[in-house]
């Protein structure tokens, strides 16, 4: 070890002094040679604390640990003789033993007598000068070392000052991650930065998946969180997730993702637009199918994106990704290529809750999903409303959003819990042309909701989960043309079937992703689940060199086994989706959406009965009525009355009985999903 330490060895113990003024003993762990201090720790209320000091303090404090100075002899005295100890005259009053020349053995002499007093000041002098004289020439190279170390510890003082004094006039100390903050910025300042602009062509995809980050919001300002999302290049993400060290160290593990396109919190509608849905628009004016999905937690931006600006609770619906898509439509009807068509232009907009769909544009009626002879999906009593221009667009969608169901989450006081479905539909004299359907989905977050003690929010949190796992399987299945796509595991993709089936289908993400280190967890989910949607992967070390990401699609898909290539279409899509998200679905999980899925089949089939009871009951009524003013005759047929009386009791007690008896069953499935929801054991989604 340098001589620079002293005795000072791991495991020596020293005394220190703390900031109160408490002296105590701590144990050095560690030497620290480039700024000339060490690491101690002690023990303190049952926890170990730890500081770095500088050996000079530690000097000061435990001198017997100090260098020792050696004495380097001088090139013009020559070495000393080996020395014998001898007593100097007592009255001098001198304790240092004094050289002095190997001798012969002589008989032992008495002792000289004393030097007179007026020769003894002279002696003394003597003697103190050469004192002098030596310990200016024992100052060793080690002390000149340390002293060279001294000052230049004291100039590094003096910049880590300067460099405090500057910090604290750049940033407000008092935020609670502020060292966090420096590891952020620090990290952010050795990217090449290359933003999406309007410069950037925009490329061709059949799923097209991008990831929006919003700004910070004002409770986020306020409560000072920090921005924790960085976007660097046009199609890269990367998340600074603060981690900590189990000496309680703090770090960051930065988390790179790649998409299609990345926009920042400067990015506009209007430009999220030009590279998402726009190119989606040609696509349904040559008879296909589009689908434009936001996709995020509560609070991250979707409805914002999809629907339009707020401006406090008011909102701004022509600036929304819906209005653009519809204003784009008119200008293409326009062109002459599709003008001699002679389409028009429908819409429609229902929401999609706890697996039932209802009507926005007809005051929320409940509708039925369907399949017909032909399986295809029809949504009954659907109502499409003809729109001759964007304004009129406009005003469905406001009067569409009015009606939506919203609920409060700890992320949005007015948040909504269900999947919104807009859609643009062309026809030619009455029949499908083409389809636009632009989709703001529930909060993702929601979905974890299914161990609620209440009924009716596991019902939303089943749904909703159900529904994405069920999203991202078709739209995978659409990218890799599988032999089936379980289209029938949730509401909300057996209503998008037509846009998952045929050839002529695209689809466009929008992940919407929160900035704030309080929803650093949500926001990776959310760029997981982004990412399993089409899987590319990135090498963070060429964004690091301001490069192009290497770019590659994974060849290790989920490929369905050969007992899934014969599927057939009454195959339970249910089990198939759980089977094929093994890491996000557990057993129990599985049992629940299960018991929820018969659940809701049940009650569709309870309500249905009913209705027809209810229906048979006035007719029922009408019978009646028609007997008993049959008795008020004087000579009316008794036999006849008693037969037509019987027949009507007898229709009633079979139709009754068999309602009571499912209303029984529909009771016992309640009592199975409150069960099956206690033994919930989810398994969180594996990293990606």
């Amino acid at each position: 070890m340098a001589s620079g330490f002293g005795k000072i060895v791991v495991g020596t113990y020293v005394e220190i002094k703390r900031s109160d003024g408490r002296i105590h003993q701590a144990m050095v762990t560690s030497l620290n040679e480039d700024n000339e201090s060490v690491t101690v720790e002690w023990i303190e209320n049952g926890d170990t604390k730890g500081k770095e000091i500088d050996l000079e303090s530690i000097f000061a404090l435990n001198p017997d640990v100090a260098p020792d100075e050696e004495i380097a002899p001088s090139p013009e005295t020559p070495p000393p003789p080996t020395p014998t100890c001898v007593k100097v005259n007592k009255i001098a009053k001198v304790s240092t033993m004094i050289p002095t020349r190997a001798r012969p053995q002589q008989p032992q002499q008495p002792e000289p007598a004393p030097p007179p007093p007026s020769q003894q000041p002279a002696q003394l002098n003597q003697a103190q000068t050469q004192q002098q004289l030596q310990n200016a020439r024992r100052k060793s190279n080690c002390v000149k070392e340390v002293e060279k170390l001294q000052e230049k510890r004291e100039r590094r003082r003096l910049q880590q000052q300067e460099l405090r004094e500057k910090r604290a006039q750049e940033v407000d100390t008092t935020i609670p991650n502020y060292e966090i903050m420096y590891m952020i910025r620090d990290f952010r300042a050795s990217l090449d930065y290359r933003p999406l602009t309007t410069a950037d062509l925009i490329e061709e995809h059949r799923i097209c998946v991008c990831v929006r980050k919003r700004p910070l919001n004002k409770k986020e300002l306020a409560m000072k969180d920090l921005d924790v999302i960085t976007i660097p290049s046009k199609d890269v993400v990367m998340v600074h997730e603060p981690k900590q060290k189990v000496d309680l160290t703090r770090y960051l593990e930065n988390q790179t993702f790649r998409f299609d396109y990345a926009f920042d919190d400067s990015t506009t509608n209007e430009m999220v637009y030009r590279f998402t849905a726009r190119p989606l628009v040609e696509t349904i004016f040559e008879r296909g199918m589009a689908t434009c999905f936001a996709y995020g937690q509560t609070g991250s931006g979707k409805t914002h994106t999809m629907g339009g600006d707020f401006s406090g609770k008011n909102q701004d619906c022509s600036k929304g990704i819906y209005a653009l898509a519809a204003r784009d439509v008119f200008l293409m009807l326009k062109k002459p290529n599709y003008k001699k068509l002679d389409l028009q232009v429908y819409a429609t907009f229902f929401e999609i809750y706890s697996g039932k769909v209802f009507d926005l544009l007809n005051r929320k009626a409940k509708l039925r999903v369907l399949e017909d002879g032909k399986q295809q999906v029809q949504v009954v009593g659907l109502q499409e409303k003809e729109v001759k221009c964007t304004e009129d667009v406009l005003k469905l969608i406001e009067v569409g959003n009015s009606c939506r169901t919203s609920g409060q989450t700890s992320a949005n006081a007015h948040s909504s819990r269900s999947h919104a479905v807009f859609q643009i539909i062309l026809r030619r004299k009455g029949k499908m042309h083409g389809k636009f359907s632009l989709i703001d989905l529930a909060g993702n977050e929601r979905g974890a909701d299914t161990s609620s003690a209440d009924r009716q929010t596991r019902l939303e949190g089943a749904e909703i989960n159900k529904s994405l796992l069920a999203l991202k399987e078709c739209i995978r299945a659409l990218g890799r043309n599988k032999p089936h796509t379980p289209f029938r595991a949730s509401k909300l993709t057996q209503v998008l079937r037509d846009s998952f089936i045929g050839e002529n289908s695209r689809t466009c993400m929008i992940a919407t992703i929160s900035p704030g280190m309080t929803s650093c967890e949500n926001t990776l989910n959310t760029l997981r689940y982004a990412n399993r949607v089409k899987e590319l992967t990135v090498d963070p070390n060429q964004v690091m060199e301001g490069g192009r990401p290497n770019i590659h699609a994974v060849n290790q898909l989920d490929l369905l086994d050969e007992e899934w290539l014969s599927i057939s279409p009454q195959r339970d899509d249910l089990k198939l989706l759980c089977e094929q998200n093994e890491e996000e679905v557990s057993p129990q999980l599985f049992t629940f959406h299960e018991a929820v899925s018969q659940l809701v089949e049940m009650e569709e089939q309870v309500l249905e009965d009913h209705r027809a009871v209810f229906q048979e009951s006035i007719r029922w009524l009408e019978d009646e009525k028609v007997l008993l003013e049959m008795t008020e005759e004087v000579d009316y047929d008794v036999e006849s009355y008693a037969t037509q009386l019987e027949q009507i009791l007898d229709q009633k007690i079979e139709i009754l009985t068999e309602l009571r008896d499912k209303v029984k069953s529909f009771r016992s499935a309640l009592q199975e999903e409150e069960q099956a929801s206690k033994q919930i054991n989810p398994k969180r989604p594996r990293a990606l």
